[in-house]
């Protein structure tokens, strides 16, 4: 309880979990498991809402260096991953993208092109990228619902904070998103994914669904 007279605390609006709609629970945890071991923050509920194409989403694995995405994006795939986007160095960094077998598009990326003897394995931020169909639009709805600006390019990229330990939310144009990620951009149905956070309940302009934790 805040102190009569003293300063209030502001508790920041994050993201605590993205549920994936998946068609075998048991068969998901092994794979996102061995893939990235997850934990917690990444769960899983059965259900095969139609869909075709790209769902308008991209999930990044932010890592220390590129020694790191090695260690997942290997595992990802010899446990059932479907490579999008080879590994490789790039003006941004190293970096690759996969499917995993539930149909969601996962990119493990770096800004460092060199090892730096980070652990293996450890991730150093999740983030739930959305290809928005109007940045500016979805930018000011999640404005509006609590979540603060971290970065902002125009209409072309927006990053919002996030709690320690939390899954960051951005967004980038659609067309932009499923090109980095290596697909086409067309794609219709469910998104077959819920964002967990503190935020509430609510859709997004872009149909994604939010619920309170």
């Amino acid at each position: 309880m805040d102190r009569p007279g003293g300063p209030s605390v502001v508790r920041m609006t994050s993201i605590t979990s993205i549920t994936l709609d998946v068609p075998d629970i048991s068969a998901a945890r092994i794979f996102y498991d061995k893939a990235f071991g997850l934990g917690d923050q990444i769960r899983f509920r059965t259900a095969q809402a139609p869909t075709v194409g790209f769902r308008g989403y991209v999930l990044s694995l932010v890592v220390a260096d590129p020694a790191v995405v090695d260690s997942l994006v290997h595992p990802a795939l010899d446990a059932g991953a479907t490579e999008l986007k080879p590994v490789k160095k790039s003006f941004w960094g190293y970096g690759g993208v996969v499917a995993a077998p539930d149909g969601s598009i996962w990119k493990v990326a770096s800004s460092s092109k060199k090892d730096t003897g980070a652990p293996a394995r450890q991730i150093d931020d999740i983030v739930f990228l959305i290809g928005a169909d109007d940045v500016a639009a979805s930018k000011q709805f999640y404005v509006d619902h609590g979540l603060a600006v971290a970065k902002s390019f125009g209409r072309k990229y927006v990053e919002f904070e996030g709690a320690p330990g939390s899954v960051k939310l951005a967004l980038y144009g659609r067309r932009a998103a499923a090109k980095d990620a290596g697909v086409d951009a067309d794609g219709s149905g469910s998104h077959r994914l819920t964002v967990g956070s503190s935020a509430g309940a609510f859709t997004d302009p872009d149909g994604f669904e939010w619920e309170a934790e």
